[in-house]
């Protein structure tokens, strides 16, 4: 899909009573689009959003695929305790089904969830959890997940002091004092996530170290999952949310061709259904 000058839409809708449980839906003029759901980061804390996204969801929109730029409640936000935030999450990705029921044309068997930093946890945290328990998120289909500079292993993060102590607010306490916690939080811990995953990571990372990612990507690939790690050399923390950065383009140029390949693949079993049908009913008149 090459950028467009056709006009697009945006609309902010709500998935639950808070006013945080919204998302910013951005819908290109192009029928039944793939979608692409954005989730920010800021170590799942306020006063960090969504407009950190904004951009590169407009970016995104222009090349034809709809965006559906997430809220969630964020640490230090009343009503925030475990697991508050990742319930948001999956509620959020699982209302596309809702919005697909009250008449918007979008595809959700070619959905691709996208987060930065903490946001990239969130979607890896999506992603295993549609899987792993086969909920297909309330009829939403997962096709890939994308990590810009991830926290995927709580953990490690955890030793690190990744974001001082935010993991321990994430969690409600250590990961030692919950274990359990841990491993219904933790991509790492959740392996394999049975999902194509693609990771982006800067070597200047002064945020969260790039070893997070590497450790997490060899794990992954122990466990059989399919992930690549593309490491981005003078690359920090937040030139992912540029969409005039090399870190951005990368990004669009992956997701085009992922959502290109899964059209490609969708058009070649319906004309294998359509040429089992027509063979069907020779054989019925013969």
């Amino acid at each position: 899909m090459k950028k467009t000058e056709q006009r697009s839409t945006m609309q902010t809708i709500q998935y639950g009573a808070s006013a945080d449980q919204q998302g910013d839906l951005y819908l290109p003029a192009t029928p039944r689009p793939p979608v692409v759901c954005l989730l920010h980061g800021g170590f799942w804390r306020m006063p960090y959003g969504r407009d950190q996204m904004n951009a590169i969801a407009n970016d995104l929109v222009a090349h034809g695929l709809a965006v559906w730029n997430m809220e969630y409640r964020r640490l230090g936000a009343p009503q925030t305790a475990w697991p508050v935030t990742m319930d948001d999450v999956a509620a959020g990705i699982g209302h596309l089904a809702d919005l697909c029921t009250g008449g918007i044309d979008v595809d959700l068997d070619c959905v691709i969830v996208v987060g930065h930093s903490a946001g990239g946890h969130l979607a890896l945290w999506a992603a295993g959890r549609s899987h792993a328990r086969n909920t297909s998120l309330a009829g939403v289909r997962i096709q890939a997940v994308v990590g810009l500079a991830p926290v995927a292993d709580l953990a490690e993060a955890y030793v690190r002091k990744v974001g001082g102590e935010v993991v321990v607010e994430l969690l409600g306490g250590t990961p030692a004092q919950y274990p359990d916690r841990l491993r219904a939080a933790s991509p790492m811990e959740m392996l394999p996530l049975r999902v194509r995953q693609f990771i982006l990571h800067g070597i200047a990372d002064g945020v969260v170290p790039i070893d997070l990612s590497r450790g997490y990507v060899r794990a992954a690939e122990a466990a059989g999952d399919t992930v690549e790690l593309i490491e981005l050399p003078g690359t920090g923390h937040m030139e992912y949310l540029d969409p005039d950065s090399e870190a951005h383009a990368i990004l669009r140029r992956w997701l085009l061709e992922s959502v290109s390949e899964a059209g490609s693949r969708v058009s070649a079993v319906e004309q294998q259904l359509a040429a089992d049908g027509a063979h069907a009913s020779t054989e019925q008149e013969h």
